[in-house]
């Protein structure tokens, strides 16, 4: 049996005539997939963005235990002490007085 040869020509023929008879279709399925396309780049981005904020979040948060730490150690009242006492003020034991105003 011999191979017939296959002709392209006519099914290249029909489907340019398709894509010439619904171009309109064709450029509104293009602009689909470039907004498609389009909106995964920002989802991503947007993705990133936020990874990169939480981390910062994280940094601060620890940032700011430490600091309240420390605060919380130099308000005891024996470092307020310590302090006092380098600048030549002691305490002597009385209790402080109250000033009222009329």
């Amino acid at each position: 049996m011999a191979k017939k040869k296959k002709n392209y020509t006519a099914l290249s023929t029909i489907s340019a005539k398709w894509v010439l008879n619904n171009l309109p279709f064709v450029f509104f399925v293009g602009l689909l997939a470039t907004a498609y396309i389009a909106n995964r780049h920002y989802s991503e981005k947007a993705v990133r963005d936020i990874q990169t904020l939480q981390e910062d979040v994280q940094k601060l948060r620890l940032r700011y235990l430490s600091l309240k730490s420390e605060l919380m150690y130099d308000t005891k009242h024996s470092e307020v002490e310590k302090v006092v006492a380098e600048q030549g003020l002691t305490n002597k034991g009385k209790q402080p007085k109250k000033i009222i105003v009329d």
